[in-house]
């Protein structure tokens, strides 16, 4: 039996990721050397790609377009602020670099240098891709039920599996 990407199957994946407006290639899972492997219905992978995934049949090959609501989400100016240039002592800053910060609670946030002088850096909070409109080109691998275990946990479990 053929089986369909739906809710609770663990689908094997591929995929282009490129920047609707201008065409260009943001990202390959081929370049990375391996597919993407998620559990439908998980919230591993971004809404508007999971959900126009389902129906897919293995070896089946898609173009999706995916807008920023479904994406990273459209672009929030509140997330664009200016810092004492004191919390960025030995970094060379320029325009567009990307850098991480750890917040007291100890979570990761990625931001990108939009302005400095000497006294401010202005940093951009925003997902690099919030606010653009993605195409993927998707080749579906495999598709196979989920296991008890891996609906229990809320992902895929086993090679290739982000978890």
């Amino acid at each position: 039996m053929d089986q369909t990407v739906e809710k609770n199957t663990v689908v094997s994946f591929h995929y282009v990721l490129k920047d609707t407006e201008s065409g260009d290639i943001i990202e390959s899972s081929r370049d990375a050397g391996q597919p993407v492997v998620f559990m439908v219905g998980a919230g591993e992978i971004i809404p508007g790609l999971e959900t126009r995934m389902i129906g897919m049949k293995s070896g089946e090959t898609r173009t999706i377009e995916v807008p920023p609501e479904e994406a990273y989400g459209t672009r929030n100016p509140d997330l664009i602020q200016k810092a004492p240039r004191e919390y960025f002592q030995n970094v060379p800053l320029e325009v567009g670099l990307p850098l991480q910060a750890q917040t007291p609670e100890g979570r990761t946030i990625s931001m990108v240098v939009v302005d400095f002088d000497d006294e401010t850096v202005t940093v951009d909070l925003n997902h690099p891709l919030a606010g653009r409109t993605l195409t993927f080109e998707v080749e579906v691998l495999s598709i196979r039920e989920a296991t008890p275990d891996e609906i229990l946990h809320r992902h895929a479990h086993g090679p290739g599996s982000p978890h």
